[in-house]
């Protein structure tokens, strides 16, 4: 393939791209754009023979795709475009393994793709010659344009007659420039610059990398190692490491154990509730757990990273790992008994809703940590395990409208969990015809939360909060009623049909 034929879909892609998204918020543009680069994609042969690894991807790319539409929210977008960076990695390189790999690969083609675009065009051709040959003899003429425009600098500002001829010269040029780029816009520059870019990245295909290699070869299932080396320890080292992981993990054991009992006595059967914030209450348990969590990951990747696997006398140390996981999910739940208190005390927010994604991140962590040492896996099989994980629990995460969940269940327990009005008013648009509440019903939830909550007068009040949500819902209309139908999204739809009493 030519350097015309290879860059002409970039250059297609780069005008649509900037056509579309150019002064416009995301919406059905992107959609569309999508549309037309995987109809490309597919009558160009790159989508065919799928690997089931791709096909996941593009499940979820499609799914998510579909429902920035639905739900417009900034976790759908994140997934979504995640999940497209990492799908292009496989369409450079097909037979990848592992997803992990492919989103350290992309990162490397990004840069890679920039470079070979340039390298294209350097390469081509104009009359039988190289563009790269034009470009090297301007490269002559630089240095001493810099120095001649230096010299004119000093003489302007030494002789004030050499000044005035320049500046009848400045003046001309300055006129022309304002007519010719009178009504320029500036910011298409760089709209084109950033589309560039990306459709370099989507379209272009680079060489082969290290990361390649290095997924081809990694091994899911731990092999023993009978060649002796320089670093390999002999039997007796390796009853020296067995015996120095049965003491830790045993004290490990003996220490989380004393944690978990005061966590039973004190989150699950004695707590109370009496008007203190539970801030640290939780965040000091999720800490715990991460900091746990961390150190027993370490721990198990450490002191199986080798032989001891397949040492026979091992039963001990995996019993050992096996009460140190177990008692590390019992940590789990205790925190989300905290979580759970946090919530029915002070409603749902974004990082209380973070925390049980994560607490269910971590308890299949955890399993995939047994599973390594029951079935002596190594760690590329736990960094790929977990990575997918979290890529389809993001993903499961950016299908659900989050903004009007919160409005919609903080209003409904105002009667017993603490109604935080500063973070209601700065939840998204589409949740503003759940927000709008009449001041009468927010008097009268205001008095039953000073009743139940001693520091509600440091927050927000009543008629403030109606105040600002007002002036919210008409920038709100205004904004939707200039904009183009390229940004089109149904719930900010629906959210102004709701407003203006189309919809009810």
């Amino acid at each position: 393939m030519n350097g015309k034929t290879r860059l002409l879909p970039v250059v297609v892609s780069t005008i649509i791209m900037t056509a579309l998204f150019h002064r416009q918020m995301a919406g059905l543009n992107l959609l569309l754009f999508e549309l037309i680069l995987l109809l490309y994609l597919g009558f160009s042969g790159q989508l065919k023979q799928q690997t089931r690894l791709q096909q996941m991807l593009m499940a979820g790319f499609v799914v998510t795709g579909i429902f920035t539409i639905l739900i417009h929210s900034s976790l759908g977008y994140f997934v979504h475009y995640l999940l497209f960076f990492i799908l292009t990695a496989t369409w450079v390189f097909p037979q990848l393994r592992s997803l992990t790999t492919a989103f350290l690969i992309a990162i490397v083609h990004f840069f890679k793709a920039q470079w070979l675009f340039l390298k294209t065009i350097v390469e081509s051709q104009v009359e039988n010659k190289r563009i790269g040959s034009y470009v090297s003899k301007a490269f002559i003429f630089i240095i001493p344009v810099a120095v001649i425009l230096i010299f004119i600098v000093i003489y302007r500002n030494s002789n004030p007659v050499f000044d005035e001829w320049f500046g009848i010269a400045d003046n001309w040029i300055n006129r022309v420039w304002e007519a010719v780029f009178k009504n320029f816009d500036e910011l298409i520059l760089f709209t084109l610059f950033v589309s560039l870019l990306f459709s370099n990245f989507i379209l272009l295909r680079g060489t082969k990398t290290n990361l390649l290699q290095m997924d081809q070869l990694s091994l899911e299932t731990a092999q023993r190692n009978r060649k002796p080396g320089l670093f390999q320890f002999r039997n007796t080292a390796l009853k020296s490491e067995y015996k120095a992981a049965i003491f830790l993990l045993g004290a490990l054991n003996l220490l989380l154990l004393l944690m978990n009992i005061s966590d039973v006595y004190l989150v699950w059967l004695n707590f109370e509730w009496e008007g203190q914030y539970l801030k640290q209450f939780v965040h000091e348990g999720t800490y715990l757990l991460i900091f746990s969590i961390l150190i027993s990951i370490g721990i198990v990747l450490y002191f199986f990273r080798g032989n001891l696997n397949f040492y026979s006398k091992n039963r001990t140390i995996k019993k050992l790992s096996y009460i140190w996981l177990a008692q590390n999910a019992f940590l789990v739940v205790s925190v989300a008994i905290r979580n759970y208190w946090y919530i029915y005390y002070f409603a749902l927010a974004y990082k209380r809703i973070g925390v049980l994604l994560f607490l269910l991140l971590t308890l299949y962590g955890l399993y995939t940590v047994y599973r390594k040492v029951s079935e002596r896996k190594t760690a590329f099989y736990l960094f790929r395990t977990n990575f997918h994980m979290m890529l389809l629990v993001l993903t499961l995460a950016s299908l659900i409208n989050w903004d009007t969940l919160i409005a919609r269940y903080n209003f409904a327990h105002a009667d017993r969990s603490f109604l935080h009005l500063d973070f209601l008013t700065e939840l998204s648009d589409k949740t503003l015809p759940y927000l709008d509440k009449p001041l009468n019903e927010l008097i009268a939830i205001e008095k039953v939360q000073k009743q139940k909550f001693p520091f509600q007068d440091r927050y927000m009040h009543s008629e403030e909060y109606v105040e600002i949500i007002e002036d919210r819902k008409e920038a709100f209309k205004m904004k939707w009623e200039e904009k183009s139908w390229l940004e089109w999204n149904l719930a900010e739809y629906l959210a102004y049909k709701k407003l203006t009493k189309e919809v009810q």
